[in-house]
């Protein structure tokens, strides 16, 4: 059942929410990174292309067209490109979220080296012909 935007925003206070190009090999791939990294099940998952997805970049005034950022919507804020990467593994429970520290470097240099990865990645990694769908198991964390 679809999640109202109240919904997704109060969600989000709690467990942030991980918005991804569903097609993109690589993003499907750190998908699965997280979830194999996050045992308590802090973060929730939507493609871009979904209507979660779509409801919030409306929201958030951001093009539903432009598919080259992995998005985190956090405490009913978002982060885009670097940021959201960054602050994904802050909010990891490992040793990973030491990364964070790379947040002192300008994010107009982060994302720079952040499109380089965005732009070839379908080139670099391939690309699905649809969404993945999650198991059984994983259902409950994808919106």
């Amino acid at each position: 059942m679809q999640k109202s935007l109240l919904d997704l925003l109060t969600l989000s206070e709690t467990h942030p929410i991980l918005l991804f190009d569903g097609v993109c090999n690589l993003c499907n791939g750190s998908v699965q990174f997280v979830i194999e990294r996050d045992p308590n099940a802090k973060f929730r998952f939507a493609a871009l292309q979904s209507d979660e997805g779509k409801q919030l970049l409306f929201y958030f005034d951001l093009p539903s067209h432009d598919l080259f950022s992995v998005i985190l919507v956090e405490d009913a804020q978002i982060y885009t490109r670097s940021s959201a990467a960054l602050r994904l593994l802050k909010n990891m429970d490992n040793w990973y979220r030491f990364f964070y520290v790379l947040i002192i470097f300008p994010k107009s240099i982060r994302d720079f080296f952040y499109k380089i990865i965005a732009n070839n990645r379908y080139k670099w990694f391939g690309k699905k012909e649809s969404c993945m769908l999650p198991t059984p198991e994983l259902k409950s964390r994808f919106l």
